[in-house]
């Protein structure tokens, strides 16, 4: 079982940056593809980015390619995602989620409660 803290959200004006940390328990983190969801009010559950158990591989919607990045550190048992040029139509709860299958794409095994990103314009 893995247990997922993240942290890092706020209140930012647009055009601003944040970084997401996302704190998995256990010692098996470097198994698990990993996961950036967010969700609105009112709208549905969305992928935001992956990356798979080394870190080699990531993956990114097209709503943030060239604003967000994902990246891991497996000693850390750590995962983040860095958010440039924020926009008021990121504003979000943002979770996090652990894979255990081969798939960065799910399903997604574990999940953390969330982070609130809050952009202003």
């Amino acid at each position: 079982q893995v247990q997922l803290v993240e942290s890092g959200g706020g209140l930012v004006q647009a055009g601003g940056s944040l970084r997401l940390s996302c704190a998995a328990s256990g010692r098996t983190f470097s198994s698990y593809n990993m996961g950036w969801f967010r969700q609105a009010p009112g709208k549905e559950r969305e992928f935001v980015a992956a990356i798979s158990r080394s870190g080699g591989k990531i993956y990114g919607a097209d709503s943030v390619k060239g604003r967000f990045t994902i990246s891991r550190d497996n000693a850390k048992n750590t995962v983040y995602l860095q958010m440039n040029s924020l926009k008021p139509e990121d504003t979000a709860v943002y979770h996090c989620a652990a894979a255990s299958g081969d798939r960065w794409s799910g399903p997604y095994d574990y999940w953390g409660q969330g982070t609130q990103v809050t952009v202003s314009s």
